[in-house]
């Protein structure tokens, strides 16, 4: 399996449960899976987090672009679908141009051609105020799933040194 990482996944994890401070291994983790072709994200979410201007910002941009992928013709077809469905669903106009805006309009379409897993924190919800990456996934058979459990697929183990 393939996965795509949400912005809030990166943000989440520096913020709470795994700082770069107290948990380099899953940051080491993170690039690892990127080699060996599991994990990835794209450069507007890139973007969204070099914006921070913090320790992750930095983290960040020491990776390359074959960690956060480009645009390519595979994903232009796919906008255009993404655009479709939710356009076609009762979301409010400011929802829409928000989501047209942001990375997650993106990564559900680069998700949708390529077969990517999206990570993320985000929830469904049936508010017409914001468009949810699982609501998208959902509506366009894009598989989803937290970052927790994402890690227990891909059997990641973070342990201390000599145990």
């Amino acid at each position: 399996m393939k996965y795509l990482l949400d912005s809030n996944v990166f943000i989440e994890a520096k913020n709470r449960h795994y700082g770069l401070d107290f948990c380099p291994a899953f940051w080491d983790w993170l690039v690892h899976e990127n080699r060996n072709g599991k994990v990835f994200s794209i450069e507007k979410v890139k973007d969204e987090i070099e914006a921070g201007a913090d320790e992750l910002s930095h983290w960040v941009s020491n990776l390359g672009s074959e960690f956060f992928l480009k645009p390519d013709e595979t994903i232009f077809p796919a906008l255009g679908t993404v655009s479709s469905w939710v356009k076609a669903k009762n979301y409010e106009p400011t929802a829409l141009n928000t989501f047209f805006q942001v990375a997650d309009y993106y990564l559900v379409s680069h998700a949708l051609p390529n077969k990517f897993t999206v990570v993320t924190h985000e929830l469904f919800s049936d508010s017409p105020k914001r468009i949810k990456i699982p609501n998208v996934c959902l509506g366009l058979d894009i598989k989803f799933v937290t970052p927790y459990q994402m890690l227990r697929y891909e059997k990641a183990r973070f342990v201390l040194e000599g145990k």
